[in-house]
């Protein structure tokens, strides 16, 4: 990438608040053509692990990481490109019931990362995201999570190729996870 540092980061940071913006308007299809037609997107399970006292001093032993399903337990979401189209189109649909009446939602989204790959045009970025849900007027949810994110230029335009999201809840309280993070 020939931008120097903080305008590509300031690039990446107006990419996630236009993606933030067009999730919470409900333009689900411009979303969709944020990401790659190759797009891996998982939520990994995330639970409790069991300590290990050997590890007792280093990184290791508080690491994220080991909270995460790595083909452990099935994770909350594995989808692609065609799944992610599938889940855009039926929000359009009336019988949709996780959709209808749709949800509020707010997105705010911090702490971005912006990290060079060896790939070209590829990188590697980490935020935070924090979604207020409302629905039905009185299903008000708070979600809070992590998203690695591996950024792709294609013809010149940032796009999603790769988002793991991180969420911060083992036990998921809310009515549903269907919405993009």
């Amino acid at each position: 990438m020939t931008k120097t540092d903080r305008s590509l980061i300031s690039e990446v940071e107006q990419f996630y608040y236009r993606e933030a913006r067009m999730l919470d308007e409900r333009q689900y299809r411009q979303w969709l053509a944020l990401v790659t037609e190759d797009v891996i997107y998982r939520m990994p399970n995330r639970h409790i692990p069991q300590v290990d006292p050997k590890q007792r001093g280093n990184e290791e032993y508080l690491s994220v990481e080991r909270e995460l399903s790595h083909g452990t337990e099935p994770p909350l979401r594995d989808e692609n490109y065609f799944i992610l189209s599938v889940r855009v189109m039926r929000a359009f649909k009336q019988n949709s019931w996780t959709d209808n009446p749709p949800a509020r939602t707010r997105r705010f989204v911090s702490n971005v990362e912006v990290l060079a790959t060896e790939q070209v045009d590829c990188l590697r970025c980490y935020s935070n995201i924090m979604i207020n849900y409302s629905r039905h007027q009185q299903d008000n949810y708070l979600f809070s999570a992590q998203r690695r994110d591996t950024l792709r230029r294609v013809d010149g335009e940032l796009k999603i190729a790769a988002r793991d999201v991180i969420i911060d809840w083992n036990v998921i309280t809310a009515p549903t996870l269907g919405i993009f993070f």
